[in-house]
């Protein structure tokens, strides 16, 4: 008897089909999975970039105003001006004191991209008249800012707009109508109240209001 004819081990080419068609689907399923992963990471990283941004420049808004300050030997020049599109502030040089003092501006400018909060601030100045340069430098810098002045510019975060209120007599007002005078301000007010409008699309959207009380309120006043 003769023996049985042996079957050639392998794959037929419709199985061969079936395992790459297979393996395709695999990795587009691995691969979706994967930028799937990406795209979530890569928006929390966003949103919590965002988030750090603001909370920082919150702190910096607090902290220029906590470092208020009037520079020695200028007399009553106002540390503090707010006109409805800038608030200007003299503060404190917490790096180096020796150098002199600063000069801050907040301001909103609209790009293309809609609008931006901003923060600029000068570079030291120790004189009366530095600081009068410093102080239309800031104005300028938020009417039309060029190109030196935007150097000195920090972008925060988007903004809608903003609002700002001072605490005087012992009750909130919009800054505008709270100094008759309609200048710079002499006098601190006990408090300065921040509003900001953030835009639709946002980690955070919405009204969001930060109150500064005055270090050197005294009498056990609260706001």
């Amino acid at each position: 008897m003769k023996p049985a004819p042996s079957r050639h081990c392998g794959f037929t080419l419709i199985e061969v089909l079936v395992a790459i068609t297979i393996m395709s689907l695999m990795a587009v399923l691995s691969w979706r999975g994967l930028d799937g992963m990406t795209r979530a990471q890569s928006q929390t990283q966003t949103r919590a970039d965002e988030i750090l941004t603001l909370q920082a420049g919150l702190m910096q808004w607090r902290s220029d105003l906590d470092n208020i300050t009037q520079l020695t030997g200028t007399g009553n020049a106002a540390p503090m001006d707010w006109d409805g599109r800038v608030l200007r502030v003299t503060r404190r040089n917490t790096v180096d004191p020796t150098q002199g003092v600063l000069v801050v501006a907040w301001s909103r400018r609209v790009t293309d991209s809609g609008g931006q909060w901003l923060r600029w601030q000068s570079s030291p100045v120790r004189t009366r008249n530095e600081l009068d340069q410093a102080w239309r430098l800031a104005e300028l810098w938020a009417q039309n800012a060029g190109d030196e002045e935007k150097k000195q510019e920090i972008a925060i975060t988007a903004l809608d707009q903003w609002q700002v209120y001072f605490y005087r007599g012992d009750a909130w007002s919009n800054a505008l109508s709270s100094d008759a005078s309609g200048g710079p301000i002499t006098v601190l007010p006990d408090g300065v109240r921040l509003t900001l409008t953030l835009p639709s699309g946002q980690t955070l959207v919405g009204d969001l209001t930060l109150d500064w009380i005055r270090p050197t309120l005294s009498g056990g006043k609260s706001i």
